[in-house]
């Protein structure tokens, strides 16, 4: 048995918030660290201690692994959790923080070189017959024979970057005439993001639905799967809306699909927490996509479904404890929705809006819970992910869920920024969501961004009013033409701020 007792979270904001909680119910000393951005950030002060790591660009604060490990020897630090995203998949990494003899709160590096490819995943996986979407088996660099493997899956098909992520490198060609350009920006793009340009060929499924499987292994060869979470709902392939259980899946699905994402983490020998991905027709066959060898920022939907703590169970895993409990043991309790604040505009294009947390009220009640990493008066950083928060809610049923969602947007306040929240609002009272006919085209298929035009608040139309009748009486004493005209020459409307400074979830 390995004994952790003091634990260096390798994140920021509301992940390493969110790990550093469960260490300290679990009595562990605690180490954040943080660049020179996030010196007042919520989870240096809630660290037992904290060390400054470098200047605000990731490449030289959160990616630097050698200083990290440094800060771990200095304070006497036993083990690292990555939390999500930085190096969090990063097998070097792990295999860096191992040889220095530290214990990392995740996979092993091996582990994450089978499924950090997406081609060495499916070849890994072939042997348990999952069920794989038709394409290419390898990396393919040439043109025309691509082209011709291609017209044998038949269009439209994607190219995808091997070691890609989040949409990157990943192009959608719908025929034969435009696949050389398409080819060729995806190697380009993989390149750029990942500094491998290796792409492959798979069928575009039509209609299809995101759902992904959590899983949980130990270093004793037992492996349990904590059921299905939906993440349908996404922009730029990246999710905003997620739940648990799937409105779609039924007993015989999810116990099949289950069963699927087991074996996948037995083709790498996983221990931990990580997510099989799969894609789910509209003829309700699966596919596997991908597996993310890390915790999800959507965790906690099966936190609440489930009453696991996963961040406590990835501790006890790394300190070799075995599985507290077999799959027969688990179920699912009610329903549960997240919905990711972000920091970005939904009439926009969901393009960043970077600025100060000008108002920040969270909301309470039943049901309700918040992972953040923010107050009040903080500025989102530019340079990072522009994630404000996670709003969590759970209910007896689906409905239920839905409802609290609805109640905890409409309580959280959010001024100087645009967000997600009216987004949040508009998707729960969609009837293609409610129904639970929907798929990863939502947005195309249905989002309307002009209906978030909001009304400003009392206070806001009252000063308007006093404005516009200033405004009017100058104009008339300048010869203004006829009530509501402006007259040539006459000053010019100032532009409205008032977009920048409403609340967003009214």
């Amino acid at each position: 048995m390995k004994k952790i007792t003091k634990l260096l979270v390798a994140n920021r904001g509301e992940i390493a918030l969110r790990v550093l909680r469960s260490a300290r119910e679990m009595g562990l000393k605690t180490v954040a660290i943080y660049s020179e951005a996030d010196r007042n950030a919520l989870h240096v002060r809630y660290a037992d201690e904290a060390v400054c790591v470098g200047p605000p660009a990731s490449k030289d604060s959160y990616l630097r692994g050698d200083k990290i490990i440094e800060v771990c020897k200095q304070l006497g630090v036993d083990a690292i959790h990555p939390g999500y995203g930085f190096l969090s998949e990063n097998a070097d990494f792990a295999r860096m923080v191992k040889e220095a003899g530290l214990i990392f709160v995740g996979p092993s590096p091996e582990a994450m070189n089978i499924m950090g490819d997406k081609l060495s995943a499916k070849q890994a996986v072939q042997a348990y017959n999952i069920p794989l979407v038709p394409g290419t088996a390898e990396a393919i660099s040439d043109v025309e024979e691509a082209k011709r493997i291609a017209e044998q899956v038949g269009f439209p098909i994607l190219i995808k970057a091997s070691a890609g992520g989040g949409g990157k490198g990943m192009r959608l060609v719908h025929a034969a005439a435009e696949f050389e350009e398409q080819m060729q920006l995806a190697i380009n793009e993989a390149t750029s993001a990942f500094g491998d340009g290796s792409v492959f060929i798979e069928k575009f499924v039509t209609g299809p639905r995101h759902i992904e499987i959590q899983v949980l292994g130990d270093e004793h060869g037992n492996i349990v799967h904590l059921f299905e979470r939906e993440c349908s709902i996404q922009r730029r392939h990246q999710k905003v809306i997620e739940e648990a259980p799937s409105s779609v899946l039924t007993p015989e699905l999810r116990a099949e699909m289950g069963r699927c994402a087991v074996d996948v983490a037995r083709a790498c020998n996983y221990t931990g927490a990580g997510t099989v991905e799969f894609l789910l027709d509209d003829q309700r066959n699966f596919y596997f996509l991908e597996m993310n060898t890390r915790l999800q920022v959507e965790h906690p939907v099966t936190e609440m479904i489930t009453g696991l703590d996963l961040v406590k169970e990835q501790i006890k895993v790394a300190q070799g404890e075995p599985l507290a409990f077999r799959q027969e043991d688990l179920s699912i309790t009610g329903h549960a929705l997240e919905l990711r604040v972000y920091a970005e505009d939904p009439q926009n294009n969901f393009l960043p809006d970077i600025g100060r947390l000008q108002t920040y009220v969270r909301p309470q009640g039943p049901g309700v819970r918040v992972d953040d990493g923010f107050e009040q008066g903080m500025d989102i950083p530019i340079y990072y992910d522009p994630m404000i928060a996670k709003l969590v809610t759970y209910g007896a049923n689906r409905q239920e869920a839905i409802d609290r969602m609805l109640r905890a947007i409409d309580e959280y306040q959010i001024t100087g920024i645009e967000t997600t929240l009216g987004f949040g609002s508009y998707v729960l009272r969609h009837p293609a969501f409610t129904s639970g006919d929907f798929d990863t085209n939502f947005i195309k298929d249905h989002f309307q961004p002009s209906v978030l035009q909001q009304t400003p608040s009392p206070e806001l139309a009252q000063l308007a009013a006093v404005l516009a009748a200033k405004l009017l009486t100058e104009q008339k004493g300048a010869g203004a033409a006829a009530a509501g005209g402006v007259a040539t020459g006459s000053v010019a409307l100032p532009v409205s701020n008032w977009k920048k400074n409403r609340l967003n979830a009214r």
